[in-house]
């Protein structure tokens, strides 16, 4: 964000566009209320209850209020995700029917007013409903992934990070680096051994990566954060209309890097292995968009290759949320950079670690 002036919030000094200080205050509230207000009666709605913030983190907070129309919703990011208002005007103008169209956008103070999306997929089917869901709602993703591949250029000038093949073992370092300061700090004896073995696979990784260039299949988003929560169907589930939110956690990558989440989350909450078909038949469906590129199996290696080099950005987007509020204050979140790291030495392609 452009702003540099700041706030006086009680004792402490917050940048005037983000930090729960700020979010917290009743000056700030007034001032995105007002603006809110503004965009809804642009827009037709009006506001018929108060406004409520259901979330408030140290990396970004959200507002709610109910309208003529239904809730309505207002995201206020922090800087390390601040890209996510300026990257909905990209979804809109290439995939408007996968996400939900935004009713108001200010890139310059980092807010973003949605309309209700319905109910979450997480919250509407469970065990083997949700991975048949997943066989029809995964190939919707990808579908929306291919129409932003010629865009792709366009997502790093937004403040996306970049996470292509290319750039990886840098991105391995850097990991490498942020998760050893924690380690360092507040790590014992098996945290340090983890640290190790992890950076000693840098050559391995490294392989990874250069494989992972030569892919058939180019660079799209990663949404980096596809479990059903972040998937709102309205209608009957899954043949509702489907649309994908929270892109906070994005990443420009191969685009099959998403599947470490959306089948990882999988895997977990059905305690299957990889190779179940509870697994394998989402996953041939997502593929089947991509059909046209590369044979089957081709495709195959060069998912599972994805979600191993995925997991970088994992560690990276949770070091940077961790970050926002420091360590200390992170508590049971505090280690999840690091479990996200030691995934990499896991033998399956979609351990998630945290």
């Amino acid at each position: 964000m452009s702003r540099d002036r700041t706030v006086q919030v009680g004792n402490l000094q917050a940048d005037s566009g983000h930090g729960t200080a700020l979010w917290s205050s009743t000056a700030w509230r007034q001032t995105v209320v007002s603006w809110l207000d503004e965009q809804l009666a642009a827009a037709g709605l009006e506001r018929t209850g108060e406004v409520t913030q259901p979330h408030l983190r140290p990396w970004g907070t959200v507002l709610t209020a109910p309208t003529t129309r239904g809730p309505v919703w207002l995201k206020a990011p922090g800087p390390d995700t601040a890209f996510e208002v300026g990257l909905y005007r990209l979804l809109l103008r290439v995939a408007p029917d996968r996400i939900l169209p935004p009713i108001a956008v200010d890139v310059e103070r980092g807010w973003v007013a949605l309309p209700d999306g319905g109910t979450p997929l997480g919250e509407r089917v469970d065990g083997a409903a949700l991975a048949q869901a997943l066989v029809t709602i995964l190939p919707e993703y990808g579908r929306l992934q291919r129409d932003l591949m010629p865009h792709v250029d366009d997502l790093p000038p937004l403040g996306v990070a970049d996470m292509r093949a290319a750039v990886m073992p840098q991105r391995f370092d850097e990991a490498v680096h942020a998760v050893g300061e924690y380690v360092e700090q507040y790590g014992d004896a098996a945290d340090r051994k983890t640290h190790r073995r992890t950076a000693a696979m840098r050559d391995t990784f490294v392989s990874w990566s250069e494989r992972l260039a030569a892919a058939s299949v180019a660079p799209s988003l990663d949404h980096n954060d596809l479990h059903p929560w972040n998937i709102l169907v309205t209608g009957a589930a899954p043949t509702g209309r489907v649309r994908f939110y929270d892109w906070g956690d994005s990443v420009v990558a191969h685009p099959f890097a998403s599947m470490l989440v959306a089948l990882g989350f999988l895997s977990v909450h059905l305690e299957v292995a990889p190779d179940d078909p509870a697994i394998l038949r989402p996953r041939d469906a997502y593929l089947e968009v991509f059909s046209d590129l590369a044979p089957h199996a081709e495709l195959v290696e060069e998912l599972e290759l994805a979600c191993r080099v995925g997991k970088i950005a994992r560690t990276l987007v949770w070091e940077r949320s961790i970050r926002a509020q420091g360590y200390a204050q992170a508590g049971e979140f505090a280690k999840a950079p690091l479990r996200s790291l030691e995934s990499l030495l896991a033998d399956s392609w979609i351990a998630l670690g945290a």
